[in-house]
């Protein structure tokens, strides 16, 4: 892969609209670039080269494992995402993996001893990485509010109106979503049975809020999603 190219995907990313161009040239040399498929296994947070990733194409769900082994998914990651050892802090162990959802990703990521030599030579750099991870911690916090406090139904009808949002092309008041998750991993995603969530689809289906297909989920009215 070229600089130039290097530049480009740099340049793409939010967190590196504060640093000027001659800046972001210098940057070009240390990221590591990988294409992933389908299936294949990206990070663990194990791993003995701690890393901050950003997702340049496709989508990826970061999975955690409890101690008893039940894994539920914890985050789906979409293009401009960042993920791996966010809090900059490798004492406190995690028990989670990426796994592509996609045909294929394009990945971008820095040694984490890299990225924090980053930040100290460029202070304005750390503050919008702040406020980026920030915003995302905020928003895992209340995706666990909403497991507590939330019935499996409604967990579901937030997580598909969220994704949606995020990636839905919307025609009047349907909106086609483009469907790469399994029932199964929705199941996991609202924290209930693979059968709960089937039945729930149906039901979805049966009351004319909705079209699931493997390759796209249509909701017929956002508005009567409730």
């Amino acid at each position: 892969m070229t600089n130039e190219i290097k530049f480009w995907y740099l340049r793409d990313h939010k967190l590196f609209w504060v640093l000027n161009n001659e800046q972001l040239k210098q940057l070009c040399v240390i990221p590591g670039y990988k294409k992933a498929k389908k299936g294949e296994i990206i990070y663990f947070s194990d791993s003995e080269e701690a890393r901050i990733f950003f997702l340049k194409k496709g989508n990826i769900k970061i999975v955690e494992v409890d101690e008893s082994g039940n894994e539920c998914i914890k985050e789906i990651i979409q293009k401009g995402d960042l993920f791996g050892e966010l809090s900059l802090d490798t004492s406190t162990p995690s028990n989670e993996y990426a796994e592509v959802l996609t045909d294929e990703v394009v990945i971008c990521s820095f040694l984490l001893k890299n990225f924090e030599q980053i930040m100290q030579k460029y202070p304005e750099l750390a503050y919008s990485y702040l406020k980026i991870v920030g915003f995302k911690f905020k928003r895992l916090k209340n995706n666990y509010s909403n497991l507590v406090f939330k019935d499996a139904r409604s967990r579901l009808i937030h997580f598909l109106k969220e994704w949606a949002t995020k990636e839905g092309k919307a025609e009047g008041n349907k909106v086609v979503i483009p469907n790469y998750l399994t029932q199964q991993d929705i199941a996991h995603i609202i924290c209930t049975s693979r059968q709960t969530a089937t039945q729930l689809l149906k039901e979805f289906e049966t009351n004319g809020l909705l079209k699931y297909e493997r390759k796209e989920i249509v909701i017929l009215d956002i508005h009567q999603l409730k």
